[in-house]
């Protein structure tokens, strides 16, 4: 198992600099993780950092809140495309889900979808924030609207990412949508009891130590 692979090396603090990003970009080379996931206005230092290399460029949208208009989140997505991003993290509109209000939701992350033009959409459903119908829910309608995975929470809310929680994910997907495990992740043994459970992607700000074994 390649861990370093697994690994959305993550910074999404309000402070991060361009020397944050330059690091970021920096052990994200030296340890070959699946990609840097950053805020959008540094994509474009982001992809001239990492030019040459297989790391991808992931940003995320109608971060952290989810509840900004659809065409927000829409025009977001579209920007990060054309400024070279690779893959889309985007939160769902959590409160339209409690609402029951089902078909806002999908077209929501479809719109994301439209706009990422066959890149990789991942869907944060902000776990802690949901009953285990609601997480059913939201993970029937990612898959749905044509998400790539479905990913547990942003870390701005008490939430992280659990086995039961993955275990509930990876049950209800379909359409081969994968399960991202994402917040609270700090130590091998947190990210091995993660895959263990179904997950396929880790988002964390820990990866050096989970890849060297800490």
């Amino acid at each position: 198992m390649k861990l370093n692979k697994y690994i959305d090396h993550t910074i999404l603090k309000c402070f991060a600099q361009k020397e944050h990003i330059e690091k970021l970009c920096s052990e994200a080379k030296k340890y070959d993780f699946a990609s840097v996931c950053i805020n959008s206005s540094y994509i474009p230092y982001a992809k001239e950092l990492l030019k040459g290399t297989d790391v991808k460029v992931c940003t995320v949208i109608g971060f952290p809140l989810g509840a900004c208009d659809t065409k927000v989140k829409a025009y977001e997505t579209k920007v990060a495309y054309d400024n070279g991003c690779d893959e889309f993290d985007m939160v769902i509109h959590i409160g339209a889900l409690k609402d029951k209000d089902y078909d806002y939701v999908r077209e929501d992350i479809k719109a994301v979808v439209r706009e990422a033009k066959g890149k990789c959409v991942k869907v944060i459903i902000e776990t802690d924030q949901l009953t285990e119908e609601e997480k059913v829910m939201a993970v029937k309608l990612s898959c749905e609207a044509g998400a790539c995975y479905v990913k547990t929470c942003t870390g701005f809310t008490a939430g992280i990412a659990t086995v039961e929680d993955i275990k509930l994910m990876k049950e209800t997907a379909t359409n081969g949508v994968k399960v991202k495990a994402s917040s609270g992740i700090r130590s091998l043994k947190d990210a091995e009891a993660l895959i263990a459970a179904g997950a396929e992607r880790l988002g964390t700000s820990a990866g050096i130590k989970i890849v060297e074994g800490e």
